[in-house]
């Protein structure tokens, strides 16, 4: 095989939340295989301070994913200081409140906007650009509980249950499953690839350093009995960003060490 199918040379990569715990995976992968990396989020402090002009053809745009405008912007910035807008990573979400019986109507409504309708606004303003050159990739993130309920043993007693996952939280992740193949087959006649890349369980490295008892029972509910870091993602990630991915479409490819599978 020939592996410049995975060469990224020349290509113009969009990461919402790419100074996050896996979004800073994301972009490092895609930087290392070629491509002018875009990081699109609230804080240019933040990724200063995440990246320390350690990349070149690596720039910061603002961004905030709850604002169509803000999308509007960020993708017409790209087009035109960059010629072209080749691969978008729908990353970033946000979320408010955590306890099922006690999560308000405003909680369920903004969590949906940011995990969800946000995904669906920056698809929609960077159609008309993607339209015009006739190809691009979009990849929404999503999640294993956008694909399986959570585990609740995993949660029992007070230290893991500050950690429980929210249902509204999974329906916002499922919801992108289903808008990936919305698109995918929407999009598909102008040769533009929409797929949902799904990790598993990939606990944070605070969470790690500080409640072990909570990874450690992460891992034996699943088949590897082991837990993703953020670098785990990078082979499906480069996989779908590039030419390697140009037949497959409305696809969600899950990296979760198999537990999905059971």
């Amino acid at each position: 095989m020939n592996m410049e199918i995975f060469n990224l040379s020349g290509k113009n990569a969009v990461v919402t939340g790419g100074y996050g715990y896996l979004g800073t995976a994301m972009v490092n992968a895609l930087h290392s295989f070629g491509a002018n990396v875009i990081v699109a989020g609230r804080s240019r402090a933040k990724f200063e301070e995440k990246f320390n002009n350690e990349h070149s053809r690596l720039s910061f745009q603002e961004c905030d994913i709850m604002q169509s405008e803000s999308f509007k912007k960020l993708y017409q910035n790209t087009f035109e200081n960059f010629g072209s807008l080749d691969i978008i990573i729908n990353n970033a979400y946000s979320s408010r409140g955590n306890d099922p019986e006690k999560m308000t109507d405003e909680d369920w409504a903004y969590t949906l906007e940011g995990g969800l309708a946000s995904v669906h606004k920056s698809i929609r303003e960077s159609i008309p650009y993607l339209k015009q050159q006739q190809s691009g990739k979009i990849i929404n993130i999503s999640s294993m509980y956008g694909m399986v309920s959570p585990n609740f043993e995993v949660y029992e007693g007070e230290e893991c249950r500050r950690f429980l996952n929210p249902p509204h939280y999974g329906a916002a992740k499922a919801g992108i499953i289903q808008l990936t193949k919305y698109y995918a087959a929407y999009l598909g006649k102008d040769n533009i690839q929409v797929n949902t890349l799904t990790p598993g369980p990939f606990p944070s490295e605070n969470i790690k350093n500080e409640y072990p008892g909570f990874v450690d029972r992460l891992k034996t509910k699943n088949p590897q009995n082991n837990i993703g870091v953020p670098e785990d993602l990078s082979g499906a990630l480069i996989l779908l960003s590039s030419k390697a991915s140009n037949f497959i479409t409305g696809q969600n490819l899950v990296v979760d060490g198999g537990w999905t599978s059971w």
